[in-house]
């Protein structure tokens, strides 16, 4: 028996007692209750998206203008979704209005929003909901600043499962883009952009 008929015939072995007609969509999932955020969850959380070598700065609603303003210093061409509330959207910004990949290549950076921050593990998830943009227009650009407000973090990965609609597409970030080959020589910019900066809001 081959390995693949070993792990099919477990499968079968495990759904045995599965009706039929039953689809996913009939089975209730028990989704766990967020636990409440912290002072300190916000606090590792910006320890953890640092750690991934991202630029992370923490920041009032008040001066996030002039936070913003120096992430973007030197950032000629700055792609930002359509729906990007205009108090964050400079006004020499370029709106992505299903840009081709040829288009997004040719921008030096994208600034949204997030759905949200888990503490746990440093990452950021995009639900490509209003201010996130698509997947591709943050994959594309060589800068990806995201602003993320302190009371979008979350203790840990089940809080952010259970606040997360699992219909939507979702983008979890981790640092920026980075790999390394065999020699363990760490290459940044090959799945995604090679800088990441969080503003963290609050």
């Amino acid at each position: 028996m081959s390995a693949r008929e070993e792990i099919l015939g477990r499968v079968r072995a495990a759904l045995a007692d599965v009706p039929a007609a039953e689809t996913p969509a009939d089975v209730a999932v028990d989704r766990p209750e967020p636990r409440p955020t912290t002072a300190v969850d916000v606090e590792l959380f910006a320890e953890r998206v640092a750690d991934y070598k991202a630029t992370v700065v923490r920041c009032t609603p008040e001066d996030l203008p002039t936070h913003l303003a120096a992430a973007l210093e030197g950032v000629l061409r700055l792609l930002v979704p359509a729906d990007l509330p205009e108090e964050l959207r400079p006004a020499d910004a370029i709106l992505d209005e299903q840009l081709s990949t040829a288009e997004l290549d040719a921008v030096d950076g994208v600034l949204t929003t997030a759905a949200l921050g888990i503490a746990e593990t440093g990452t950021i998830v995009l639900d490509h909901g209003p201010g996130q943009g698509r997947r591709a227009a943050t994959l594309v650009p060589d800068l990806h600043v995201c602003v993320v407000r302190t009371d979008q973090v979350v203790a840990d990965v089940a809080s952010a499962v259970a606040r997360l609609d699992p219909t939507r597409p979702l983008t979890w970030i981790s640092g920026p883009s980075a790999t390394s080959d065999i020699e363990l020589d760490r290459v940044e910019g090959v799945h995604g952009p090679r800088t990441l900066t969080v503003l963290l809001v609050g």
